[in-house]
């Protein structure tokens, strides 16, 4: 092949490339499925450890593997729900889920220490699968380091028509355009 030939046919294959669009720097590659951004805020607080600190070893596996006792504020009007998660973003293997817990009444303000593990309650409410395959709470237990754990509380303009034993994803994916609200706490925890 002669090389005027290979120079034209690299031009063509650059210029074609060119003309094709990638997404900006700003975007997000995969969009955020939940929407959060620009939703009312509320505060969600524990009596046992505050916002960036660490969680006493009893509400891990290093202790009795309880979980904290949790309160949050009035949420907006129209709430039918509330949604509960708790996840670890910084497990070695990807975002590893502790809690998973939804269909919360909305009259309720918050959860006692030692919540009880399980698929349904009284008031309706609905337990999801973690990481481990449970329904219920399972405490920071990092192979190593220190990890952030975050409970996340979403108040819902709708009770979810999801099963009890919902996993985190099937949770995320019924919330989407339903959410009020939002409120965040974050502690750490390391063995």
């Amino acid at each position: 092949m002669k090389r005027t030939t290979v120079y034209i046919l690299l031009a063509v294959i650059l210029l074609s490339a060119c003309g094709q669009s990638a997404p900006a720097a700003s975007e997000p590659a995969t969009p955020d499925p939940l929407e959060i951004e620009g939703t009312a805020t509320i505060e969600l607080t524990s009596s046992a450890f505050v916002q960036g600190e660490p969680i006493p070893a009893k509400y891990t596996c290093s202790g009795e593997d309880i979980s904290p006792p949790l309160a949050w504020g009035e949420p907006p009007a129209g709430t039918q729900s509330f949604a509960l998660i708790m996840d670890d973003p910084d497990a070695p293997g990807g975002t590893w889920d502790h809690w998973v817990f939804f269909n919360i009444s909305p009259s309720i303000r918050s959860l006692p220490e030692a919540f009880p593990d399980g698929d349904t309650f009284p008031d309706g409410s609905l337990g999801g699968k973690n990481s481990w395959g449970n329904t219920g709470y399972g405490g920071p237990c990092p192979p190593g380091g220190t990890h952030r754990y975050f409970f996340k509380l979403y108040a819902l303009d709708e009770m979810l028509a999801i099963n009890a034993g919902a996993s985190k994803g099937e949770l995320e994916k019924a919330m989407v355009g339903h959410i009020l609200a939002y409120a965040e706490l974050m502690g750490t925890f390391s063995k």
